[in-house]
């Protein structure tokens, strides 16, 4: 059915009248880019979009992303006329304390977000994960006559998302891996925070996406729905590779003073600007005043429970046809793990237990790979061009590609930064469970990607090797130090960093077992000894401390350690036991599962009657006061590392039995 534009406009300056006055009702936000992009918004979402409001979470609805984040009342103002249940009252408490309308779009807060973006070229990063886990899906479940996983991935970029250098890093990868359901729209203003960015920013941005084997729309004027449409029906043409839409646009459109500026990108337009884009935008309607036409016009109810509804019958056709894989797929869209994976699990920890090696734990980690992974194949792993370090690869891995996408190994290349967000988009996504790899030190290329997963409380396993000044002859570029205490303080992450196989086994166990958040696993480069555990020892590894080498009567001393140092302070303990000592070692590879537990528990494993306390661990130091007090001491990282062998830099910086021997003798004679 034709539309006639000048309705097309209409609809489209309801988005613009309810973001320029919810920015201004709470004097806080950035009205431009929703004002620019809403006549793109009203082709996409009234023509296109393949969604139900009535159940925002329909597993084959297409993902829609606003990377530029900022510009959150585009889509506030999307859910709201599609039929979403926000609010009017909901869009009026913008940016207000426990409102569903947060100054950034914030997953979990409100219906028909599906990511929190903000950061930019994030949202876009999320939107390469969405679309990657689509396709590997859709390789796995779909068979002739049954697609049943077929949806696009939809996402509004600005100037911003463009030159952060993630945006390098992700599209670069979705062109290699022919993401053809990916279609990102670029919202061309010339107008960035400080004002246009032709003096900042003169890429060529078309030849640049060419360059990465992306399909490339170019000059689509963002104000005309018939260039728009005809944009998007090239971009749904074209399967074989993404498309981006570069979209030229008046930011602020519809402001007379203001439109085209940098005034209108951050700020209220103020009441008599607003007053006089009304008068421009024929928008004769009070602030927040909808009328009931343009509601009835915007609403996708109906049409979402049809879809839905036709989606559910092709899904109990594909059932009736293929019903192991309609169970398979049911079950990993659920995010449950097979009913049988924690016993398979247990049993390979105690086997491991039963036939002790003293291995690296990034090796122990690899052997848990194939021991689980054979059990999950939602797992999709990867690794950030470090493979045969990380040791990501396991027996049955096999590559995603272009032409094949069926795999469960994704090789993201040097992109740490890219790969962590686009795992958050393919947790986001649902079916997959997502783990990605480089070396500890390099956390910090994917730091702000590590926090969004952890900000919006998503299952990515963030597997990080080559955990501290154990890696050696590399020198402190490559030398985590404070690292470890960066994601142990980062609420909702769980951190473990094991001391030997088993507990390697048992970390990895809880982090596929966490539904409510992610997980980094902390490896090592060099061997681990393998620690003695009685069966109650074995079961309290997944507390996150335990008790590993007591002694006779009460403690007078606890050493508390993790992953490499773990050795050497029971050691240290059998030296100071030897000498009458009554002295205990506490495992404590996850200092959140730990501080989880009851209180009687960690009162059993560190007393607060013993005072004196000893933290051994080749990371920074400072972390350690919370368990140690300011009456203990810490045998820790206070500066870079050095370039040397290992086994040296372990003398020179006091990680040895000796040294934590001569520490203990020193507190104890206090």
């Amino acid at each position: 059915m034709t539309i006639a534009v000048s309705e097309r406009k209409h609809l489209a300056n309801a988005i613009r009248a309810l973001s320029m006055d919810a920015v201004q009702q709470a004097n806080s936000g950035h009205p431009g880019a929703p004002m620019g992009m809403a006549d793109i918004a009203e082709v996409l979402w009234r023509d296109y979009l393949k969604h139900n409001p009535e159940n925002p979470d329909w597993a084959d609805r297409d993902r829609f992303v606003l990377s530029n984040g900022h510009g959150s009342m585009l889509i506030y103002s999307l859910l709201h006329l599609t039929g979403y249940e926000l609010t009017i009252e909901d869009l009026k408490n913008f940016r207000q304390l426990h409102s569903k309308t947060p100054g950034h779009p914030e997953y979990g807060y409100t219906p028909g977000i599906e990511t929190t973006t903000g950061p930019l070229g994030q949202g876009l990063s999320n939107a390469v994960g969405m679309a990657l886990a689509e396709k590997v899906l859709a390789a796995q479940f779909n068979r002739d006559g049954h697609e049943i996983i077929d949806h696009h991935t939809y996402a509004f970029l600005g100037d911003g998302c463009l030159m952060e250098g993630i945006s390098h890093e992700v599209c670069s990868l979705a062109g290699t891996l022919g993401l053809g359901k990916l279609v990102a729209f670029y919202d061309d203003n010339g107008i960035s925070i400080d004002g246009e960015v032709e003096g900042w920013f003169t890429d060529d941005t078309a030849k640049r996406f060419e360059a990465y084997g992306w399909h490339v729309v170019e000059d689509v004027d963002g104000h005309d729905p018939d260039a728009i449409q005809h944009a998007i029906e090239a971009a749904r043409a074209e399967i074989a590779r993404p498309t981006l839409i570069i979209c030229k646009t008046i930011i602020g459109f519809g402001a007379p003073n203001k439109q085209g500026s940098e005034s209108c990108h951050g700020a209220p337009l103020g009441a008599d600007e607003i007053a006089a884009a009304r008068e421009q935008l024929g928008w004769h309607y009070d602030a927040f005043e909808v009328p009931a036409e343009v509601y009835n016009a915007w609403s996708a109810k109906n049409d979402g429970v049809k879809r839905e509804r036709a989606w559910n019958q092709r899904f109990d056709a594909y059932a009736a046809a293929h019903p192991e894989l309609a169970a398979e797929l049911k079950r990993r869209l659920a995010g449950d793990l097979p009913d049988d994976f924690a016993a398979h699990a247990q049993a390979y920890i105690e086997k491991l237990q039963a036939e002790p090696a003293d291995i690296a734990s990034r090796k122990a980690s690899q052997n848990a790979l194939n021991a689980f992974g054979p059990k999950l194949p939602e797992l999709l792993g990867g690794s950030a061009d470090l493979a045969g370090s990380n040791l990501t690869l396991w027996d049955d891995a096999k590559g995603v590609s272009a032409d094949d996408a069926s795999g469960n190994y994704v090789y993201y290349g040097v992109r740490e930064f890219g790969m962590s967000a686009i795992m958050n988009g393919i947790a986001l996504h649902g079916g997959l469970i997502p783990y990605g790899a480089t070396f500890l030190m390099f956390m910090e290329y994917a730091r702000n990607a590590v926090r969004m997963s952890a900000l919006m409380k998503q299952r990515s396993i963030f597997v990080y090797t080559h955990d501290s000044i154990g890696l050696g002859e590399d020198g402190p570029t490559h030398q985590p130090v404070e690292q470890l205490a960066s994601l142990r303080t980062t609420p909702n992450m769980s951190t473990w960093r094991p001391c030997d196989q088993v507990e390697s086994a048992v970390a990895w166990k809880a982090a596929l077992e966490r539904k409510d958040g992610p997980t980094s696993l902390i490896f090592s480069r060099q061997g681990l000894a393998q620690q003695q555990r009685t069966p109650e020892q074995l079961e309290n590894i997944a507390r996150g401390a335990y008790t590993l080498l007591d002694c006779q009567g009460k403690p007078e001393l606890i050493l508390i350690a993790t992953g490499s140092e773990v050795a050497l302070s029971v050691a240290a303990a059998k030296t100071l036991q030897a000498k009458g000592h009554e002295v205990r070692v506490v495992s404590m590879p996850a200092t959140d599962v730990f501080d989880a537990q009851p209180a009687e528990y960690r009162e059993q494993v560190l007393p607060r009657a013993v005072t004196k306390r000893i933290a051994v661990e080749a990371s920074i130091a400072d972390y350690w006061y919370k368990y140690v007090g300011l009456e203990g001491r810490i045998v820790a990282m206070t500066t870079f590392g050095e370039s040397a062998p290992a086994s040296d830099l372990f003398k020179h910086f006091g990680f040895t039995p000796e040294h934590v021997v001569a520490t203990a003798e020193e507190l104890l004679a206090e």
